[in-house]
């Protein structure tokens, strides 16, 4: 798909959008932004969240960082305030199953046997980790949710070695979290240039230097070929017979769409829901945001998937505009950060593949810089360690640059 949500279902006759009911499944950072959208353009009918999590919504990003070093626990890191708790009715505990679409609207089915019937659906079920054999066992973690990251606590303050399994953000902010509570760690990555795709070369290799005066050993080119223990993990066999002590292992290999549940719903998945560039499914009155939703750019004519905290929040102004039959939001262009020893990275734009960036505040050495990538006057992306100011004034440039280039490829097709 790749236009309009009527391009295969026809828009079912649904009353005022404005006081319709809406079920939100899944109540996280792009259900919760859904909720508070609508209610701030003026919707006033009942919404309703659904989490699979006991825990009201939390902030994922200090996962990696601060609930592991801090010793934060549940609350310091929650999304929700008192008006949240009375302005919407909350499902908390309950996975959905299944969805069935009708004249009227939709019914979520529950694993509790329960379903909630509403008039318009928002898909925020997320993603969950990829992982390995071996992932059971105790001491060995993935980092998704706020009780993986208490338990990877617990296993950091037994100190000794950790095998961090991926070199990708994830992998690094743990990595780095863990060298500051004290661990030998050793980064194991397949490919040979770990970074490289997202950063390009010249940045992934800075970043690597980093992490190697920090003490962190990086192993690249090479595969986990077992992880090793009994009532605990002791150890990780590489794919060259090298065996690494680990008194903890943490994979960081991807997420994966939780999109299963909803695969006899009729609707369009393909690595994520479908949508179009308003996040609206091909099921009339559905939508998906967030982590599980693959979302049309008309630039690239492409579905893009994007786990990033700000492309949760750019999806749930789309979303609550769409459902309320309002212009969309300007475009932005991708955004990301990563906190990483004491740095703080930010990353704007889509990094051409191949290109080399031009440093034009600071330099690599000093771990402080800003990075353009493509012409230095009208920049595609900026990567900056440091440099605020400069890195603001780019990334203002490059969102308004992003929404002339939808706004004329959008007119372009009408």
């Amino acid at each position: 798909m790749s236009g309009t949500p009527s391009d295969t279902t026809a828009e079912p006759s649904l009353g005022d959008p404005s006081t319709a009911s809406v079920a939100i499944v899944g109540a996280s950072l792009a259900g919760l932004s859904t909720a508070r959208e609508l209610r701030a353009l003026g919707h006033t009918g009942e919404i309703t969240l659904i989490g699979a999590e006991d825990h009201l919504p939390y902030d994922r990003p200090p996962l990696s960082k601060a609930v592991l070093c801090q010793g934060v626990t549940s609350a310091p890191v929650g999304l929700t305030d008192d008006e949240d708790l009375t302005a919407f009715r909350w499902r908390l505990g309950l996975s959905a199953i299944g969805i069935d679409h009708h004249a009227a609207g939709h019914d979520v089915l529950l694993d509790d046997g329960t379903s909630v019937t509403a008039a318009t659906v928002v898909l925020a079920t997320g993603a969950r980790p990829r992982t390995l054999i071996g992932v059971d066992m105790p001491g060995v973690h993935t980092l998704r949710t706020l009780d993986d990251a208490l338990e990877l606590r617990e296993s950091m303050r037994r100190g000794g070695h950790m095998v961090v399994i991926g070199a990708g953000f994830v992998g690094c902010e743990v990595a780095s979290s863990a060298t500051a509570a004290g661990m030998s760690v050793t980064i194991v990555e397949a490919s040979e240039a770990p970074g490289a795709a997202l950063l390009g070369a010249r940045l992934a290799h800075w970043l690597h230097s980093v992490h190697a005066r920090h003490g962190v050993t990086l192993r690249t080119g090479t595969a986990i070929e077992t992880i090793n223990g009994t009532a605990r993990v002791e150890s990780v066999t590489l794919a060259d017979g090298t065996e690494l002590r680990a008194d903890a292992v943490v994979i960081g290999i991807g997420a994966l769409p939780n999109t299963e549940w909803a695969a006899a719903s009729g609707m369009a998945i393909d690595r994520g829901f479908l949508t179009d560039e308003q996040c609206a499914t091909a099921v009339a009155g559905v939508y998906a945001v967030g982590d599980c939703a693959r979302v049309y750019n008309p630039i690239t004519a492409t579905h893009v998937r994007q786990e990033h905290w700000a492309a949760a929040l750019d999806h749930a102004r789309r979303a609550a505009r769409s459902l309320l039959r309002l212009p969309p939001p300007k475009c932005t262009a991708p955004y990301f950060w990563s906190d990483q020893y004491d740095l703080r990275l930010q990353v704007c734009g889509t990094i051409p593949a191949g290109q080399s960036p031009s440093i034009v505040e600071g330099n690599l050495e000093s771990d402080r810089f800003v990075a353009v990538y493509g012409d230095v006057d009208e920049p595609v992306a900026v990567v900056a360690a440091g440099g605020g100011r400069t890195f603001t004034r780019l990334r203002k440039h490059i969102d308004r640059s992003e929404d002339r280039r939808r706004t004329a490829q959008v007119l372009e097709h009408q």
